[in-house]
């Protein structure tokens, strides 16, 4: 390691030196003169390496978990790592960190060993996996680094429910679609992995607006949907149901989707003639008078159709005539009414065709004829009334009740009626009595009279008078008990029970 100048005694480095590898060096030299007997003399050189920052950190993982649940708690030991530095004193003193941005944290232990734990709560469908960066760096001048790169892997737990784009879903399927048609396709999305993505579908109950039943089925594989049977508008026009997707997660997580279909109205009803013109292959006949006007009215098709909207708007014409067209209806309201007024060289019965067609696509159409008779005189018209056929119905409870509520009612009326003119009767003849001439009495101070239908006393006293005694006998006791008003002249009035019954005062 070590060479000597032979006659100059310099020791120089032969070789390079390794602080690493041996820190010291122990040197034996000789010194031997040139005597014939040469004498010799030894020394020992020690030689001390001094360190330089040669060598930078070294970072070696000890222990790596292949991945962490996404439900991991905090402060969760991912990781073990321990850094070296052959230098010694401060460049053998080694700084580790970590790259930013990443939920994870170096906590140190004794020196050179480092544990990376769990800083923040991790989520696989936003971050499945990070790329970690520790970097090693040494306090030596100038001070060296290293860096090591590693991934941890994030692995999935089943915390998504299977969600569909929309909670409720609006469909629309034309009415007499065939059995097994396809409805709709529905997809709920998991952002989860594996297992806890996969998703079967299934049905829940079928509410409809009426009691009609309706089939469905839905492809638990796949999610779509087919009709059972074929369905009618005029029966059923929309029903409501709900989806579940549920995923294959320990546990399983579903969600529910709402679907209304509504049933799209086909032409698939044709008008009906409504009475009295609705007996099927029969000629009706209306009579008019010679003497119409121009817009008499002859008569009134109505009819309905039990399709709805465009399919349901009827229209009326009538179909060519055989002879001069005399006669117009109203293509919205059914009305037939002359055009003209008749002459001679008309014809007395005119046939009439009369057309009722919706406004589908394809229009669908009835007919009714009916036979227009041209009388002379209004006395010669015949109204032909036909009786339509009645159902026959037994006389139920409802109406007996309603019989007996009615006829109780009445008996009650008539009881009271008779109760009250009684009363009035009675009234009547007492008023007579009382209504009798007033009775009046002289005094040779004055005199008074009292009238019983006024119960009213006139009492008049003269001029120089200055007392004076009236009896009242008050219409609640008999007349033997009555009350001696005194009447002085100091305006002082004294009251005294009068004497056993008089008959005048």
């Amino acid at each position: 390691m070590f060479a000597i100048n032979q006659s100059t005694g310099e020791i120089t480095v032969a070789r390079p030196l390794d602080f690493e590898t041996t820190s010291a060096y122990e040197i034996r030299v000789e010194a031997l003169d040139r005597g014939s007997t040469p004498l010799a003399s030894h020394a020992k050189v020690l030689v001390e390496v001094i360190d330089v920052n040669d060598n930078a950190p070294e970072i070696k993982l000890s222990s790596l978990s292949e991945s962490v649940r996404e439900d991991a708690k905090k402060g969760t030991a991912i990781a073990l790592i321990t850094v070296l530095d052959k230098d010694g004193g401060r460049n053998g003193h080694v700084r580790c960190t970590i790259s930013e941005g990443t939920p994870f944290l170096l906590e140190s232990s004794q020196g050179k060993y480092y544990s990376l734990v769990l800083e923040d709560i991790l989520d696989r469908e936003i971050h499945s996996e990070y790329n970690v960066t520790i970097i090693a760096t040494d306090d030596g001048s100038p001070p060296l680094s290293s860096t090591s790169v590693f991934t941890i892997h994030v692995s999935d737990v089943n915390d998504n429910a299977p969600q569909f784009p929309e909670p409720i879903v609006n469909l629309y399927l034309k009415e007499n679609s065939p059995t097994g048609s396809l409805i709709c396709s529905l997809t709920a999305l998991d952002p989860d992995q594996e297992a806890n993505a996969q998703i079967s579908y299934s049905l829940g109950p079928i509410t409809t607006a009426t009691q009609s039943s309706v089939a469905v089925n839905v492809n638990s594989l796949t999610g779509e949907m087919y009709s059972l049977q074929s369905f009618n508008f005029e029966e059923t026009k929309r029903f409501q149901f709900q989806v579940q997707a549920t995923d294959g997660g320990v546990p399983p997580l579903s969600s529910n989707v709402t679907v209304n279909v509504f049933i799209l109205d086909e032409n698939d009803n044709t008008p009906v003639i409504l009475p009295p013109y609705s007996d099927q292959g029969s000629v009706n006949s209306e009579n008019i008078p010679y003497s119409a006007e121009a817009g008499y009215f002859v008569a009134k098709i109505r009819a309905v159709d039990l399709d709805s909207g465009y399919n349901a708007l009827l229209s009326y014409h009538i179909s060519e005539p055989k002879g001069p067209n005399l006669f117009k209806i109203g293509s919205s309201n059914g009305e037939i009414r002359t055009k003209r007024r008749m002459s001679d060289n008309d014809l007395k019965t005119h046939p009439l065709v009369i057309v009722v067609s919706d406004n589908g696509d394809p229009s669908l159409s009835a007919t009714v004829s009916i036979d227009v008779v041209v009388v002379e005189s209004t006395g010669d018209m015949q109204t032909t009334f036909r009786q339509l056929p009645v159902k026959e119905e037994s006389f139920s409870d409802l109406n007996l009740y309603l019989l007996i509520s009615i006829a109780s009612v009445s008996v009650i009326f008539l009881l009271s009626l008779i109760s009250l003119i009684a009363v009035k009767c009675h009234k009547t003849d007492g008023s007579f009595s009382r209504y009798s001439a007033p009775m009046i009495t002289t005094h040779p101070d004055g005199s008074w009279s009292y009238s019983k239908s006024t119960q009213q006393y006139d009492v008049c006293f003269s001029s120089d008078t200055m007392k004076s005694d009236v009896v009242v006998f008050p219409t609640s006791f008999p007349p033997g008990d009555g009350e001696l008003i005194s009447i002085n002249g100091g305006d002082t009035f004294s009251r005294t029970q009068t004497l056993p019954t008089c008959e005048k005062v």
